[in-house]
């Protein structure tokens, strides 16, 4: 399996709140500091972090002359802000000089069916994101869908691009699988499946794929890109990398 080089694959994530992980908020700046090097260190693709701690990254990376790019989550993590809250949100990121926007798609509102809604949301935040030069993800939350809705979803992103902002651009937008906070019942998986990523990856072509959540192993990461994900979002991204076993969570 040497042939893929995973760390290249690898998003290397932390998104927990100093509340949501139950430390100070110096001891949640130290856990991304921790984070960005691991990733300058590992040359992996990207370092994905809160919008708070954009700025310090591109200080840091700037500093190792690394390749590292940053990402950042954008309507986090429920998706239910409102279009000029994430476009806002999403302004500041691209001032602080983030690399790629993950977007929070609001899924309640396209399984309530606003479509409309969600079409024009897609569009003005993959616009925001292209005229800045920078990469858009559109987090679908699979965990909250039937297969059905993600394959809809899926395809509803994918077309608006499509007709928006052609082929061409098409690299630039991605369909993402979680967030890594949805609660799900009866220990059900809340990250990406092999199940799903199939469907959103043939549903998503010529859009490219990430999967986020639920990839804790190197054999599995390498499946995953097999399959045609391009992105792995994940919290053990050096274990993954090592060839080890991640425990739980991300």
């Amino acid at each position: 399996m040497n042939e893929i080089n995973i760390n290249q694959y690898l998003d290397s994530t932390y998104l927990k709140t100093a509340k949501q992980a139950n430390i100070s908020e110096e001891e949640t700046k130290k856990n991304v500091q921790e984070l960005i090097n691991e990733a300058i260190e590992n040359n992996f693709k990207l370092a994905m972090i809160r919008p708070e701690f954009v700025a310090m990254a591109r200080e840091m990376i700037s500093k190792a002359n690394a390749n590292v790019l940053i990402g950042t989550v954008i309507g986090f993590h429920e998706g239910t802000y409102t279009t000029e809250e994430k476009l806002k949100e999403a302004l500041q990121a691209i001032k602080d000089d983030a690399d790629e926007l993950d977007y929070v798609v609001n899924y309640t509102a396209f399984k309530e069916e606003k479509i409309n809604l969600v079409k024009a949301e897609v569009f003005k935040g993959t616009k925001l994101a292209l005229d800045a030069n920078k990469v858009a993800k559109w987090i679908i939350e699979i965990a909250a869908l039937t297969n059905e809705e993600i394959v809809a979803l899926t395809q509803l992103i994918r077309d608006v691009v499509l007709e928006n902002f052609g082929e061409e651009n098409a690299s630039k937008v991605f369909v993402k699988s979680s967030t890594g906070f949805f609660k799900t019942e009866e220990g059900k998986p809340n990250g990406a499946t092999f199940e799903a990523m199939e469907l959103i990856v043939e549903n998503a072509k010529p859009l490219p794929a990430k999967a986020a959540g639920g990839v804790r192993n190197y054999d599995d990461a390498v499946k995953m890109v097999k399959m045609g994900v391009t992105r792995i979002g994940t919290s053990s991204a050096k274990l993954i990398a090592d060839g080890g076993k991640a425990e739980g969570g991300y």
